[in-house]
């Protein structure tokens, strides 16, 4: 007789960490998609250039929803140090295939421990992450706010897919590769959308223009998307599903063993002698 398998999660959503995180998400909405809903005549369409800088405060809000989430009773001395583990070795995948057709093996490891460890895990995961291999790499500036948000959104989402506890084996893995595959191209629309409105005149035929209507920017949009984004994130994709379905049984075995082992939600007592 097997003893079922118990399905633990390193970091719960108190409130405090959701309350952060809802707040952190609705600012991240309005940083990503201001230029296609800010009225023409606005101030905030007139000063597009100061924009990555106001939003550069993204970056604090991702701070607060980190250390609320570390400073509530779900995330334990253990769940600290499985995430140092994870967020330093999808740092360390990061550069395998930097500049080379978006071979980046980190979304594929992203989606597994968000998949086994939960949406309050999987947010901080992606986040800590892609902060720790921008220090890496060198690629901090004003769009890594944006990057931890849109990593932190794209491993959340694996947490909150269905039937964590009773769906396993290839149904799971097809899932997996189902959504690391859409979530892929997701991820570079809306990073794409943070860079998008400051191209100025290098493309006028796709740049964002202050003064079009939400039409047809989005038209612009979707043609920057196509012109200049679609190939890397198709290469993204294909290397998350591949490595989702050659390796995902084999890591999705090892962080189930070591959530069980861990037991990050069980509190540790003393018994008297």
């Amino acid at each position: 007789m097997t003893t079922p398998e118990v399905r633990t999660r390193a970091v719960r959503l108190g409130p405090r960490s959701l309350a952060a995180l809802c707040l952190v998400s609705a600012v991240g909405v309005a940083g990503f998609g201001w230029p296609l809903f800010a009225d023409p005549t606005s101030r905030v369409a007139a000063h597009a250039q100061d924009a990555p800088w106001l939003f550069a405060g993204l970056l604090v809000l991702l701070v607060a929803v980190v250390m609320a989430t570390i400073s509530e009773s779900g995330l334990g001395p253990k769940a600290v140090a499985m995430l140092g583990v994870l967020a330093a070795t999808g740092a360390a995948l990061r550069p395998i295939g930097a500049g080379t057709a978006g071979i980046e093996p980190m979304f594929f490891l992203m989606v597994l421990s968000g998949r086994v460890l939960g949406p309050g895990f999987g947010f901080v995961l992606g986040s800590v992450t892609m902060f720790s291999s921008a220090l890496l790499t060198g690629g901090v500036g004003p769009w890594l706010p944006f990057q931890m948000l849109a990593m932190g959104w794209f491993t959340m989402g694996a947490g909150l897919l269905p039937g964590p506890d009773r769906l396993r084996g290839r149904g799971e893995l097809a899932l997996l590769a189902a959504y690391g595959f859409c979530a892929a191209f997701a991820y570079g629309t809306v990073m794409n959308l943070a860079g998008w409105p400051f191209m100025g005149a290098l493309a006028s035929n796709v740049a964002f223009d202050p003064h079009a209507d939400v039409t047809a920017n989005l038209a612009r949009f979707l043609a920057y998307c196509l012109a200049t984004s679609l190939g890397w994130d198709l290469g993204r994709a294909v290397v998350t599903v591949v490595l989702t379905l050659a390796l995902g049984a084999t890591l999705l075995k090892a962080l189930r063993r070591a959530t069980r082992r861990a037991a990050f939600e069980t509190p540790v007592t003393f018994e008297p002698r």
